[in-house]
């Protein structure tokens, strides 16, 4: 069964996708920027702050769809200042301590929206972070 997770905003319906996605135990949670509620850019010019904001935003997403940061097995990083890579790692490695899922770095020329500077995708299984799991 297909769960759609919303995070409301505007951009969901006007280009056709949803947060996160959950079938099974499966939860995938779409590239995320540091966009807030009013529709605003949360750190300008702070690779970290984004980040920061933006893990937040998927573990919320996550949770909606009953799934943790534990559970969480990929992530992407798509970065416009390459360069920067080291703040957007610090907060990853903030929110993900002992999970370690695996992780790409990518170096890209642009972002949708002026200010971006990150976006963010995750990959979950539900209880792959429980103990024993398998």
């Amino acid at each position: 069964m297909r769960q759609n997770i919303s995070s409301g905003t505007k951009w969901e319906k006007i280009a056709g996708y949803s947060r996160a996605v959950r079938v099974g135990q499966m939860v995938y949670v779409s590239g995320t920027t540091a966009i807030d509620e009013d529709g605003q850019v949360v750190g300008l010019d702070d690779v970290y702050a984004q980040s920061h904001f933006i893990l937040g935003k998927i573990q919320q997403a996550l949770e909606a769809a009953g799934a943790s940061m534990a559970d969480v097995v990929r992530t992407r990083i798509y970065l416009t200042q390459i360069a920067r890579w080291e703040e957007a790692a610090r907060a990853h490695a903030e929110y993900f301590g002992d999970v370690l899922p695996t992780n790409t770095l990518i170096g890209i020329d642009a972002l949708v929206g002026a200010g971006y500077l990150v976006e963010i995708e995750a990959e979950a299984i539900i209880g792959a972070g429980d103990d024993g799991a398998i």
